[in-house]
């Protein structure tokens, strides 16, 4: 009985966290665009993006190994952001309005969670995608690209909510394609670093497969007819669909 509840209580924590973010996704059309609700929705999806993540990689690695990994992917792409906003490099000219807070350095802490939150789910995701092709090498090259592909729907959203401007208008919903270059080199030294703190195993995790394949379905979603926009659902959907797709079947088999 003992171990009975105590497996229904760490279900019910893993659970949590995902009940929360996906209720929020589901809330941010019914605010007001640019409004404080959708600011503070924002700050509870990461939140709680940040901690589905966790608690999936807690199960499948030692915590504090996760608890290192996200302090890691937390700096070095906080430092990057702060760069970026500074120099330019490696994104492109741009700048935070300041509407999201608090912040360090000028950067919003929300940024470099999003970073921790769907990196893990990323890696694992090209993992289970490469099959019984998986090596460390094609892990980072496909891990980037599905880190960068969630960008494509993170960052219209972003902007379009004002929290942070471009200096150059771009072709993509005002985003220069700079940016999402600047995320696939910044998404690789990443999945480096994931090759060394939290070393793939044979079989990619079932549960962050799942949470990337989710994301990817609601954003596709959610542009397509809550945000009206067509364009964003189908590059973004493009991008993580078929990825996630691949990922699914090949976990399937292994079972």
């Amino acid at each position: 009985m003992t171990s009975l509840i105590r497996r229904t209580l760490t279900l019910g924590l893993r659970q949590a966290p995902a009940v929360v973010t996906l209720t929020s996704m589901i809330a941010t059309p019914l605010c007001r665009r640019g409004g404080p609700g959708r600011r503070h929705l924002a700050a509870v999806v990461i939140g709680g993006l940040a901690a589905t993540t966790a608690a999936s990689a807690g199960s499948r690695w030692r915590p504090e190994q996760v608890a290192g990994t996200a302090g890691v992917i937390a700096g070095a792409t906080g430092l990057a952001e702060w760069i970026g906003s500074t120099t330019g490099l490696p994104f492109g000219r741009y700048r935070y309005s300041g509407i999201l807070q608090p912040t360090v350095a000028g950067v919003p802490v929300l940024v470099p969670a999003a970073w921790f939150a769907m990196a893990i789910p990323a890696r694992e995701a090209a993992h289970g995608a490469l099959g019984r092709a998986s090596t460390p090498g094609r892990r980072i090259a496909l891990g980037a690209f599905a880190l960068m592909a969630w960008d494509l729907f993170l960052d219209p959203q972003m902007v379009g909510e004002g929290y942070w401007v471009w200096h150059r208008c771009g072709r993509y919903r005002g985003i220069p394609w700079s940016n999402f270059v600047g995320w696939l080199l910044v998404s690789a030294g990443v999945m480096a670093a994931l090759e060394r703190t939290l070393p793939a195993q044979a079989v990619a995790d079932a549960a962050l497969i799942g949470e990337y394949t989710v994301i990817g379905v609601m954003e596709t979603v959610g542009f397509a007819r809550f945000f009206g926009d067509s364009l964003v659902a189908l590059v973004g959907g493009s991008a993580m669909g078929p990825l996630a797709v691949a990922a699914l079947i090949n976990r399937r088999r292994v079972g």
